[in-house]
């Protein structure tokens, strides 16, 4: 198998180039930093997780701790930790994490092997572990848990410029590359991720060999050399470029059509592109929550049949969120369209954050769009939030996200600057040797006015591409599956030092192109309507239902808020609904208030909150959609 190096025609600006300064993210970035990165170790340091490591290594005694895949669990929070140091250094943080990879190092056996579940007392492995190295692949995250730790071992690596942790992930990779490939152990994971490792440490080290074993591990899914396939649930049914509809568990989904993105730009190959598009298209137009969650079924927390969208017993994992953010990203890097990016920030303020709590110390696993107060939807005894769960990928994989959310906020290819979110605050970065910086001050998502203040060190001359949100024309998503009732007249305006130009979309951006010099002003005016959403009519659980939306926030009603059962709470289509911005309500949001119907038909008054900070304040009736009248 030939593999031709290439990468993505769009590359992001680094996180660390860019500083988010907003009163929206840089508080829960900054929560994420500081309480849920310490308190996240401090939990696996309760449960064993990171004792196991010291037990696989001989440095203190006793059994394995937990479930087989807790590794995974330490490698995702130091993921995160090592993206928190290039965002604020801190000396005491990077020695604890110099600690742990002393632990990793001393856990790995001598051909590089490291999974602590078998090392500890490989004659006493938990069961799902197999009786032998690669011997229960579609259970046993043999392959899932160094994925994650070729992740963080270059993530580290990147921060640090330590390369003992980056040489424990390529000892590792270069046995399994030993063990697995064409004349070799033709097998796969059961739960996707290596893929995505080992593209990141083709990227660190400029070996092909780590590019080449990703694809290997993709081409093998659906193909049945030598083994038993494991069918839908792991997408191991059919060859990757022939699958056309997203099945099975939607994590592993997520994360594999992430991986098959990358292997579609870094080698060129067009049967992978083209199936990572149509996958993204049975997604966005039949698999989707209005919130960006993906995964309908609590069974195998995977997605349903096609339209299969429920409302009180949705699953819409927050890993699986986080992994919905990781495809649409290369997605868009792939191919520009500014559709990818609308489906990344609804998921990222809805579907992804409602996931963490504003503590940093609460979390939920599963984020349905509804609560009735009796519908045991969260693993748990209870609806609120939880501090942690017995797999706890949840809580981990948060950390990977927030700290290196500045990476997502612009893009560039060649000449053309791409701003993909609004969030206020500073970017800087060289285009045609020229040194350019870019101020964002907005109050997004409450208000549409975005104003850049773009400033280069000479006169130079290239394209500034405003992305224009599917919402501010006129679409809740990219496809079909959701539409708004109401036709809105207001349309996005964009000024350039003081001059309004033409709005010319195209793949979702307006081009401001010009040759600029000194600083300019760049005003982009987003309309704010307050929008109700209804469902495609093959939805079954969603028909005769209504949901609401402003801006880029989906929201929710909660019983903290209402006196009515908001589950039998109905919504006349004439109800007059206005927005209120309330500074001190959960950290400062817009509220909706407006007047329902009840169950017996009376009017009573509702106030509505975006949906992902529902659940902070104790149990309750929650729910997005309501009966429509």
């Amino acid at each position: 198998m030939s593999v031709k190096p290439d990468d993505y025609p769009i590359q992001p600006l680094s996180f660390t180039n860019v500083t988010i300064r907003d009163n929206f993210w840089k508080r829960r970035i900054d929560t994420a930093i500081n309480v849920t990165i310490p308190y996240d170790f401090e939990k696996c340091e309760e449960t064993g997780r990171i004792d196991n490591f010291a037990k696989a290594g001989g440095l203190m005694d006793g059994p394995h701790e937990g479930i087989f895949y807790n590794d995974s669990d330490v490698f995702k929070v130091v993921q995160g930790a090592a993206y928190a140091l290039q965002v604020a250094p801190n000396p005491q943080l990077e020695a604890y994490l110099d600690d742990l990879i002393d632990n990793f190092a001393a856990a790995q056996e001598d051909d590089g092997y490291l999974y602590t579940a078998r090392t500890i007392d490989p004659a006493n492995a938990p069961e799902h572990c197999g009786p032998e190295r690669w011997s229960n692949l579609a259970v046993n995250h043999e392959l899932y848990n160094v994925g994650h730790m070729y992740e963080a071992a270059v993530a580290y690596y990147e921060a640090a410029g330590k390369r003992k942790f980056l040489d424990v992930a390529r000892k590792n990779a270069d046995l399994i590359d030993l063990v697995f490939g064409e004349g070799k152990l033709r097998d796969v994971p059961g739960h996707q991720e290596i893929e995505i490792g080992l593209v990141a440490l083709y990227r660190a080290t400029g070996e092909d060999r780590y590019l080449r074993l990703a694809k290997f591990f993709l081409d093998e899914r659906g193909r049945a050399n030598g083994r038993d396939v494991y069918g839908p649930y792991c997408q191991d049914h059919v060859p990757v470029t022939e699958q056309r509809e997203a099945v099975g568990h939607a994590v592993r989904a997520g994360y594999m059509y992430a991986s098959m993105t990358d292997i579609a730009a870094l080698t060129g190959d067009a049967q992978y592109r083209a199936a990572v598009e149509a996958l993204w298209e049975n997604v966005v137009g039949k698999k989707l929550a209005l919130t960006g969650g993906i995964g309908a079924r609590h069974d195998g927390e995977a997605f349903g049949d096609d339209y299969e969208l429920p409302n009180l017993t949705a699953y819409n994992e927050t890993c699986a969120a986080q992994a919905n953010i990781l495809w649409n990203q290369r997605l868009f890097l792939l191919t520009g369209a500014a559709k990818h990016i609308d489906i990344l920030e609804r998921v990222l303020y809805s579907g992804f954050l409602s996931g963490v709590g504003m503590d940093g110390r609460t979390f939920y696993y599963v984020n349905p769009l509804a609560c009735d107060g009796e519908y045991n939807f969260n693993l748990s005894t209870s609806m609120a939030r939880q501090p942690w769960y017995q797999t706890s990928c949840c809580p981990t994989n948060v950390v990977r996200l927030l700290p290196s959310l500045s990476g997502y906020v612009y893009a560039r290819r060649e000449r053309d600057i791409f701003v993909n979110l609004y969030i206020a605050g500073d970017a800087r970065f060289r285009i045609n040797e020229t040194d350019v910086r870019i101020q964002q001050v907005t109050d997004y998502p409450w208000d549409g006015l975005i104003t850049l203040d773009l400033t280069v060190s000479q006169p130079s001359t290239f394209a500034l591409q405003l992305r224009i949100p599917s919402f501010a024309q006129g679409q809740p998503v990219p496809s079909d599956l959701y539409r708004y009732l109401d036709a809105s007249i207001a349309r996005a305006t964009i000024v350039v030092d003081g001059e309004l130009i033409p709005l010319a979309i195209d793949d979702g951006y307006v081009r401001v192109e010009r040759r600029w010099e000194g600083r300019t002003r760049v005003e982009l005016r987003l309309p704010m309507a307050i929008r109700r959403v209804v469902a495609h009519e093959s939805v079954d659980d969603l028909r005769g239902r209504v949901a609401l939306e402003r801006g880029p926030i989906v929201y929710a009603l909660e019983a903290a808020d209402n006196e009515a059962n908001v589950i039998d709470l109905s919504l006349p289509d004439t109800s007059v609904i206005k927005a209120e911005h309330q500074a001190e309500l959960l950290g400062g949001l817009t509220t909706l208030r407006g007047d329902a119907l009840d169950a017996r038909g009376d009017k009573v008054a509702f106030t509505a909150i975006p949906y992902y900070a529902w659940g902070h304040r104790g149990d309750g009736q929650m729910t997005v959609w309501l009966n429509r009248n």
